[in-house]
Formats: structure tokens, sequence, C-alpha cells
């Protein structure tokens, strides 16, 4: 089975629209990913943008950055806690030689605590993820560098629409986000009477509209950012 991944995205700050694809199949108990961006195609073709990746789901990813040369390693695990499951990812990135580690403890279905850690910075942060009922989800954070607390706060309404707020007390940056999971199945028919066949593919569609102001700064109008992605199997 294949999977193909469109994504658009428009930022007002900068006044700058991109795109990126991805392509990715099966080959035996590995997946096979090409992306690239629309620096890729844009004034001819190029290798700016493409990146390759080769993934064992729940073991391992290796990406390789086509124009930079350079791999990234990533590795997960899981064990046993007092019989709760910790999972931890160790990242690497060879060009900057920076390492990552990661792990999160979920004692049940709603309660989940995150560390973060960049080995040889400093760099360590802690997030708790409470999930009430389903609905609702709160994520008070801790970064030991800054010395801040960031807070998130996030409400599923209508089943397929996601809202969440946040606010980082370090850069006093607020930021509201909505969100859209639907699927598709057949023919879509989109804006602007444009007709897409489709027909013996199924996908998803997220689409998300963010805005982030600084508190901090003078009056003026936040950020926008709009994204959607589609997500095909084929």
């Amino acid at each position: 089975m294949m999977k193909a991944s469109l994504k658009s995205r428009y930022d007002t700050d900068k006044s700058t629209a991109g795109a990126a694809a991805t392509v990715a199949f099966n080959a035996g108990n590995v997946k096979l990913r090409a992306s690239m961006t629309d620096a890729t195609v844009v004034n001819g073709p190029s290798l700016n943008g493409l990146a390759l990746a080769v993934e064992k789901p729940g073991f391992f990813i290796i990406d390789y950055n086509v124009p930079k040369k350079d791999f990234r390693f990533q590795f997960m695990n899981s064990i046993k806690v007092a019989e709760k499951p910790l999972n931890l990812t160790y990242i690497h990135s060879r060009n900057d030689n920076r390492t990552i580690l990661d792990g999160n403890l979920a004692f049940d279905p709603a309660n989940k605590v995150s560390v973060n850690h960049v080995l040889g910075s400093g760099n360590c942060k802690w997030k708790y993820t409470y999930v009430n009922q389903g609905v609702t989800t709160y994520e008070p954070s801790y970064d030991f560098k800054k010395n801040s607390w960031d807070f998130a706060v996030s409400r599923r309404v209508y089943g397929d629409d996601v809202f969440r707020a946040s606010y980082q007390t370090s850069s006093k940056v607020m930021g509201l986000e909505w969100s859209r999971n639907s699927t598709m199945n057949g023919r879509f028919k989109g804006m602007h009477g444009l007709h897409y066949e489709v027909d013996g593919m199924g996908g998803d569609c997220l689409f998300e509209i963010a805005a982030s102001l600084n508190l901090g700064e003078e009056l003026k109008l936040p950020k926008l950012t709009a994204e959607t992605t589609w997500d095909f199997e084929m």
C-alpha cells in the first residue's frame, strides 16, 4: 500500500505560501518515505527541500536531508515501570551533533508525564497531560533552562473540531488554534467549483488555523497561519 500526503501553508506575518508533498510505501516490515517542498520544484528541479527516510514503526527512523547531506537517527523503545508503559526515544542529528532524549510515562489513559532533554545544553522540559473525559486536555509544562511555565488547554467539540489555547510565560505569547479532521472517500467537490476525482482512494483532510499574539509588545494584529493537509491511501 502506498500513502501520499499533500500540505499547503500560508503565513500572514510573512505573506508567504508554501507546500510540501510526501510519498511512503511498505517494503516488508519497514517503510520507505520521500518528501519534498516547493523549494524542490520552484525555479526548476533541484535537491532543495528533498528528504528520504527509512522507518520501522515503533523501533527506528533514519532521515536523510539530501541538500544538507545530514543524517538524523531516531530510536524508540518501550518498557514497563510498575506495570505502566514508559516510552523512550533517542534522537541524534549528525551535522550539528545534537542528541535529544525523550520519555513519557502513562499512568492511565487520562494522565501522562513527559520529559525532554537535550544532552549537554542544560535544556530540559517537563510536561504533564491530563485528559478529562476524553474531551478536554490540560497541558502545563515547565522549562528548567528558562525557569518558566507554559500552559495549554484544548477541547474537542462536534467530534472533528478541536480548539486549543496556549500561553508561554517567558515570551508572553498567547496562541489560539482551531483544527478540523475529516475523512473522505469517493468523490470530493472543493471550493470554487473544482472537482477532484479520487475514486478507489480514501483519505483524511486536516485543516488548521492558528493565531498568536505577543502580549509583551505594543498592540498589533495577531500573526495568522492557515494550513491544510491531505492524506491519501492508494
